[in-house]
């Protein structure tokens, strides 16, 4: 399949209610609107293409760009590469669930998401935090760091409340990661969560959110959801 075919394919499969929220969640034009499971199809034809992949993220097209995702293949991307799309990924929906999802299936996941975390740069920043989120939550806890892992509680601890608001989010989010997935450290992110409390997150032309990991890890440990890891990071 060829880019026009891909595109073409992606616009018949587009909702102006799913393009709608997509918009009031920070998407702008071009974007179809596509329902991420509805990719599935089509990925099933493809299945692995970087070259293809590279063509599709760079229309700026939203749900190209995540389609690009499906498609992409980690390993053989460069860190050049990952920058080249954190570049372009200008909301969350991108860096979060595009880059850092993609990133987190590459060797190169931890040294990449180390930089973006110390970038000072909103979305760089909250792409790191989130990509440690699909590796904790995927990967054996022996590939990591504990050590690493129990200082970034304590950088989360001490900066989450000055930090921009999307990063405030993704910090949120690996405190409670780290609670569920990440066993050798299970009891410090509890205590973690516990001092944090309630976090605010301000949004643009929306409520703000109020989050709390503590209150996420217990619902999910009275699931009997503790050291739960996923089978896959992308869909």
């Amino acid at each position: 399949m060829d880019l026009e075919t891909v595109m073409q394919e992606l616009e018949a499969l587009g909702k102006e209610r799913t393009k709608k929220m997509y918009i009031s969640n920070g998407a702008h034009e071009p974007l179809f609107g596509v329902a991420t499971g509805s990719m599935k199809p089509i990925a099933k034809k493809i299945k692995i293409n970087q070259r293809l992949a590279e063509e599709l993220y760079a229309t700026g097209n939203y749900d190209a760009m995540y389609f690009a995702g499906i498609i992409a293949d980690p390993k053989a991307m460069t860190e050049s590469d990952f920058d080249r799309w954190m570049d372009a990924a200008y909301f969350y929906m991108l860096s979060d669930f595009v880059v850092a999802v993609t990133l987190s299936e590459s060797n190169i996941a931890q040294d990449v998401a180390d930089k973006w975390i110390a970038s000072g740069d909103e979305l760089r920043m909250s792409a790191g935090w989130s990509c440690y989120c699909w590796l904790l939550g995927n990967r054996l806890d022996n590939e990591f760091s504990e050590s690493k892992i129990s200082n970034m509680l304590d950088i989360v601890k001490n900066t989450i409340y000055h930090s921009p608001e999307r990063t405030k989010s993704a910090m949120n989010n690996f405190l409670y990661t780290v609670g569920i997935s990440y066993l050798p450290l299970h009891e410090k992110a509890v205590e973690t969560a516990k001092e944090v409390g309630t976090v605010e997150v301000k949004r643009d032309k929306k409520k703000n959110s109020f989050l709390n990991a503590y209150e996420s890890i217990q619902k999910k440990i009275d699931k009997g959801k503790l050291g739960f890891k996923r089978k896959y990071v992308r869909c």
